[in-house]
C-alpha cells in the first residue's frame, strides 16, 4: 500500500466523488469532503460543510484546517446537463466551477501550510469540438466555444497554487463510464428498449474513460512527485458515436438502428445539443508518458465489465 495521506475532496457527493472517496479510503487514505448541506459522517468519511459562493468567507474557514490535508482535489461544479443553457444557467456552470476553485486556492494562500497536490477537474470540453478525425493531445490550444472558455478560465484558476509553491494537476476529463450515474446511466434504457441508436451523424468522437480508470489515475497522481500540469483523463481508444452506440448494443445483445436525427436534438436541448452532436478525439498522451497504464483502454470490455455487474 501507498504512504498513508489525508486527502480533502471539493464535489465528493456526486457521481465521480463518491466513488473517489470509496476509492481513497480503500487505499488506507484519511479523507474528508466538502458539502453544500450539512451531512454526519459515514464511517471513516468526514464531511465539512461549506459555502463557496462567498469566496472570501469559505477561504477564510478552510485556511486553518486546509494544510492538514496532504492533497486537495476540486470536483466541484454544477452539470452542464442541468437544463436548457440560458444566460442563467451558463452562469450558474460557468461560476460554480470558479468560485469553488478560488475558494480552495484561496484557502492555500491564507493557510500557514500547505498541500503537497492540487487536482483541479477539467473536461475535454477545453478543447472546443472538432469535427475533424485529427487526434488532440495536452499541448493542443483551448477551444472557442462555452465549455471550452468555461474550462479555460477555470483552469486559470487552479494555476494560482503553482505560485504558492504547490504541485498542480488539471484533469481534462472525458465521459465517465460508471454504474449509477453519469452518461451510461442516460443512455441505457432506450438501449435496453432495442430503441437505441447514433445521435445526428454519429460521426462526433466521444472521449471517454471507465470510471475505474479515473479513480486509478487520480490515485496514481498522488504517488507521482513529478507528474503536474494538464492530463487528459481518457481512455486511449476513443471511439465515434456511431461505434459507441454499435459497440453497446452488441454488449446488451439488442438492435441499434434507430438514429435520432440532430435537428431533433437541438430543437430539444437547443445550445446544449452541442455536447451530444459533436465531439473531440482526445488521446491521454501526458499519462501515458508518464506510465500510467489503463486496466479498461478498450470500449467493448469496459462495457461489458460494467453492465455485467
Amino acid at each position: 500500500m501507498s504512504e498513508r495521506q489525508s486527502v480533502l475532496i471539493a464535489g465528493g457527493t456526486g457521481f465521480i466523488g463518491s466513488a473517489l472517496c470509496q476509492g481513497l479510503l480503500d487505499a488506507g487514505h484519511d479523507v474528508a469532503a466538502l458539502t453544500r448541506r450539512a451531512r454526519p459522517s459515514e464511517g471513516r468519511l468526514r464531511f465539512i460543510t461549506w459555502a463557496p459562493q462567498d469566496v472570501e468567507t469559505a477561504a477564510a474557514l478552510l485556511a486553518a484546517t486546509i494544510g492538514d490535508y496532504s492533497v486537495v482535489i476540486n470536483l466541484s461544479g454544477e452539470s452542464i446537463f442541468s437544463g436548457r443553457w440560458s444566460d442563467q444557467v451558463k452562469r450558474r456552470i460557468r461560476e460554480s466551477r470558479l468560485q469553488a476553485t478560488r475558494s480552495l486556492v484561496r484557502a492555500m494562500e491564507l493557510g500557514q501550510r500547505k498541500p503537497r497536490l492540487f487536482i483541479n477537474a477539467s473536461a475535454v470540453g477545453y478543447y472546443g469540438t472538432h469535427v475533424e478525425d485529427a487526434a488532440i493531445a495536452e499541448t493542443s490550444p483551448a477551444g472557442k466555444d462555452f465549455l471550452a472558455s468555461v474550462c479555460r478560465d477555470w483552469e486559470q484558476e487552479a494555476e494560482r497554487a503553482q505560485i504558492l509553491g504547490i504541485r498542480v494537476a488539471r484533469l481534462r476529463i472525458g465521459v465517465v463510464l460508471g454504474q449509477g450515474g453519469g452518461a451510461l446511466a442516460k443512455m441505457l434504457m432506450p438501449f435496453k428498449m432495442g430503441l437505441g441508436g447514433p445521435l445526428g451523424s454519429g460521426r462526433q468522437w466521444m472521449s471517454w474513460i471507465h470510471l475505474d480508470d479515473l479513480i486509478g489515475m487520480i490515485l496514481w497522481l498522488t504517488e507521482q512527485p513529478k507528474v503536474s500540469g494538464a492530463l487528459n483523463a481518457v481512455a486511449p481508444h476513443p471511439a465515434t458515436n456511431r461505434e459507441f452506440s454499435k459497440t453497446l448494443a452488441h454488449v446488451l445483445r439488442r438492435p441499434c438502428f434507430i438514429k435520432t436525427p440532430a435537428f431533433v436534438i437541438r430543437l430539444a436541448v437547443g445550445e446544449m445539443s452541442i455536447v451530444l452532436l459533436e465531439g473531440q478525439k482526445v488521446l491521454p498522451q501526458a499519462a501515458l508518458n508518464a506510465g500510467f497504464r489503463f486496466r479498461y483502454p478498450d470500449l467493448e470490455p469496459a462495457l461489458r465489465q460494467l453492465l455485467a455487474q
